[in-house]
């Protein structure tokens, strides 16, 4: 069953439409059923197959092969591919007749961009439909199909990407699995003639892995049958080249690319941000809101006293509705003169929310141990939400809210530090918060997180990031320049040292004093005295299991987190380069992105010509002028 969702543009008279399904059973129930008395089994039969679409796997930080799951791809792709073809047929590239149908243009009127490697059953789905529903020969619906398909990669951690067993396949898509395994044949002919006797290679890049179960590797799959594969940050986009990749790379170097993700700042500014956006718009125009390098005008702002004025009236003012909305939701009384420091993510051991619960303790430890020495207040805001089946990422949100109690709840910490879970962090709830920020938290290890979109949101609403050099981070350094960013920490390859030499946490346990002594609040239960173990699984990623080398970034973070302090003492300092990341974050707007896939990957001309306004006859009629002038 199709729901159609109109998704308007901006100022362009054009709606578009995104198509989505659920999964319908054919009839209410099974009127044969309910006559024999069998109406509870009609029901029950109705209800698994709407199961389907009922609840979608939220898991990504481990791949589950659950039946259900394959399902769900599968219905998903299917319903799609069958639709766009069913309208391919009545255009005047293709024909309802089948004797006069015909493929040949398929691929410049349709783009299937694979979202990572959830819909690569698409590959295996439109060779059998293009082979045994519209009888093409397997070497054309070949071209066609990889012509069609581009791939885009958004992990490099090895538990997240799909491995189904064919086993599943043989029971549940049996025809699939024939083609994956025809497509394979023809695959490793090709690597076996550029790498003559080479078995590694064959078993390295193969689609089918043996080793134990015998498993579909849908990664190999979305590059084998497709004409593109790109990551979404130029880091990633290097990293999968020299290491998942590798040897696709090398074997076809001309399909691999970069697509920097992108934010649209229709939403994430003159939307969420009202204020700001008429601030800008007032001393440059609007132009920017669809052309976002325009906001590179502003810099020279930075150096007039009344714009940096306004610029931190606009910031106190949405940090008093952040606050008035945290006191009416959470009762926390908020200090609007802290930093507004935000962590807002999926929690994930490789975001590194352990990493800022760290640096937490530390200043309740030095608040504790000299109340009265200057202190910088801070209001550190963590938000996301963990996978139902991720126990670590539930055990980290448990910890954050009793350091959080202890802290908020402490006379002598006062107004100094405030911690605030933000509970059922969604799209509203941004809104509110990435206005308010002073401080944006992106502390992934490097290499580990692929791009970031919330970077660039934090950076577009005026707040600097403290960060690694990960994902965006490097590209967002590079366009506003190292001064306007606090970089910390391991950088790619300093982490690839690190594991050649081999990690101890244990080393920096002992040798940091003050490290070694927050840890030990954890595991013996100062915050949660009530139930003193409850954290020692933490601990024990932290010091034994931990591959995010939380600890060995922690001197870095504390120096960096220092910096910041003092930068922020000085207000104006601070707002100039809140000025200068607002000033270049043009590069990272999602209609630039858009335009390189259009470009570089689905071979579309983009225009930026507005429609005529339906209700406006004479736009219309200048239309049809500008049209018969044209012919």
């Amino acid at each position: 069953m199709p729901y159609d969702n109109p998704v308007p543009g901006f100022r362009n008279n054009v709606v578009n439409t995104l198509r989505l399904w659920s999964a319908k059973s054919p009839n209410s129930f099974s009127l044969r059923f309910f006559n024999n008395g069998d109406y509870i089994q009609a029901v029950l039969d109705r209800n698994l197959a709407e199961n389907i679409t009922r609840v979608l796997y939220p898991n990504d930080n481990v791949f589950e092969g659950k039946e259900l799951r394959l399902k769900q791809e599968y219905f998903m792709v299917a319903a799609t591919l069958q639709d766009i073809i069913r309208r391919f047929k009545t255009t005047k590239f293709g024909s309802v007749d089948p004797v006069r149908m015909s493929f040949d243009k398929f691929h410049e009127k349709v783009a299937l961009q694979m979202n990572d490697t959830h819909p690569a059953i698409a590959i295996a789905e439109l060779m059998r439909l293009f082979i045994d529903i519209e009888g093409i020969s397997w070497d054309k619906a070949w071209k066609i199909t990889t012509q069609t398909c581009a791939y885009t990669n958004h992990t490099i951690l090895p538990e997240a990407l799909e491995r189904w067993p064919t086993s599943m396949f043989e029971n549940m898509l049996p025809r699939h699995l024939e083609i994956i395994y025809e497509i394979n044949a023809h695959h490793l002919k090709r690597v076996s003639e550029k790498y003559p006797g080479d078995v590694d290679k064959l078993r390295s890049m193969s689609i089918i892995e043996e080793g134990g179960e015998k498993c579909i590797n849908m990664a190999h799959l979305a590059i084998v049958g497709s004409h593109a594969v790109n990551g979404v940050a130029r880091i990633h986009s290097e990293i999968i080249k020299e290491t998942i990749f590798k040897n696709f790379y090398e074997l076809d170097p001309e399909k691999f690319q970069n697509k920097t993700n992108g934010i649209t700042p229709r939403r994430w500014m003159v939307l969420c941000n009202p204020e700001l956006a008429d601030t800008i718009a007032e001393h440059i125009g609007d132009g920017w809101i669809t052309d976002l390098p325009q906001l590179k005008k502003i810099a020279s702002l930075a150096n007039n006293p009344a714009f940096v004025q306004k610029i931190q009236q606009v910031k106190n003012e949405n940090k008093m509705k952040l606050a008035s909305y945290i006191e009416k939701e959470y009762g926390i009384t908020l200090n609007i003169e802290s930093i507004f420091d935000v962590q807002v993510k999926r929690i994930h051991e490789y975001k590194r929310q352990l990493l800022n619960l760290l640096h937490i303790v530390t200043m309740y430890n030095k608040i504790k141990e000299n109340p009265n020495a200057p202190f910088v207040p801070r209001t550190v805001m963590i938000g996301g939400k963990a996978a139902p089946g991720y126990h670590t990422a539930k055990q980290i949100i448990k910890l954050i809210c009793e350091v959080a109690r202890v802290v908020n709840n402490d006379p002598i910490i006062g107004d100094k530090l405030k911690v605030v879970y933000l509970e059922n962090y969604r799209v509203t709830l941004a809104e509110k918060v990435i206005p308010a920020s002073d401080l944006s938290e992106q502390i992934s290890l490097a290499g580990t997180e692929a791009s970031g979109t919330g970077n660039m949101k934090f950076m577009l609403n005026g707040a600097l990031t403290i960060g690694t050099l990960d994902g965006a981070n490097v590209e967002m350094r590079e366009e506003m320049g190292p001064e306007n960013i606090f970089i910390f920490g391991m950088n790619v390859d300093d982490v690839k040292e690190l594991q050649k030499k081999g990690y101890n946490a244990m080393d920096y346990y002992n040798r940091i004093p003050e490290l070694k002594k927050v840890i030990d609040q954890i595991k013996c239960g100062y915050f949660n005295p009530h139930n003193s173990d409850q954290f020692n699984d933490l601990v024990d990623i932290i010091l034994k299991y931990d591959r995010f080398y939380v600890l060995a970034d922690y001197e870095a973070y504390i120096k960096c987190q220092e910096k910041v302090n003092q930068v922020y003492q000085n207000g104006n300092e601070w707002t100039v380069m809140a000025i200068k990341n607002i000033a270049s974050s043009g590069f990272f707007s999602s209609d630039r992105t858009i335009e390189e896939y259009a470009r570089d990957i689905w071979g579309v001309k983009p225009t930026r010509e507005k429609l005529p306004d339906p209700h406006d006859p004479q736009d219309l009629q200048d239309q049809k002028d500008v049209t018969k002038n044209s012919k």
